[in-house]
């Protein structure tokens, strides 16, 4: 049984903005995971620019799937791309050729103008997670659904950050993710402050 699954993110840019910022949305501070990325092959037809990518990504294994997997965590993503400027959409397809026994992901994002705002641009994910382990169908497959969908919000937001970056840089230092960083960074130095201050712990003296 494959699982299927729809989500949306709401960018509050336009489509032309989203259409120069998808080409630049790695690295930013949840793509970690994201090792590479390469251009395979590019060309235009009339208004439609096509492109083939080839990402490395990784991701952190369950305990109970190390045994499946091994060492080499290390996943090869290919990104075939549409962008076409008379329709005013991009359409992204992904899937990966590595691990495909253990789990499959389909993935296809639409992005186009929002209908609620034409200066904002909503995308449209839909994905299909599959497994082939026997045995291990059902739990692979659920835990693939739960993991994509945390990533999606995840990309969603390291995207927004490099429009942010990108066209309202002044806005940045609010950016959830920068507010975050920070968050992360005074309570790191609040510890060593506490650490440094704290009364070291002497030896008890051995009983005479």
């Amino acid at each position: 049984m494959v699982k299927f699954i729809a989500t949306s993110s709401l960018f509050k840019y336009t489509w032309e903005q989203v259409a120069i910022g998808i080409w630049q949305r790695y690295p930013n501070p949840n793509s970690k995971h994201v090792l590479t990325e390469d251009v395979i092959s590019r060309h235009i037809e009339g208004d439609k620019l096509i492109s083939r990518r080839v990402l490395t990504k990784t991701n952190k294994i369950p305990k109970w799937g190390e045994r499946f997997v091994g060492r080499d965590r290390n996943v090869l993503i290919v990104e075939e791309s549409i962008v076409d400027a008379s329709e005013k959409t991009i359409t992204t397809y992904t899937h990966n050729i590595g691990l495909q026994k253990i789990m499959s992901i389909e993935e296809k994002c639409v992005y186009k103008v929002s209908a609620e705002n034409p200066s904002w641009t909503i995308c449209e994910r839909t994905a299909w997670v599959s497994s082939k382990l026997y045995g291990l169908v059902s739990a692979l497959e659920a835990f693939g659904a739960k993991r994509f969908c945390t990533n999606a919000q995840k990309a969603s937001l390291g995207f927004d950050y490099v429009l942010t970056s990108l066209f309202r840089a002044d806005h940045l230092k609010d950016h959830p993710l920068t507010a975050g960083s920070k968050i992360k960074e005074t309570a790191r130095k609040a510890a060593e402050i506490a650490k440094s201050k704290a009364a070291p712990i002497l030896p008890r003296a051995a009983p005479s």
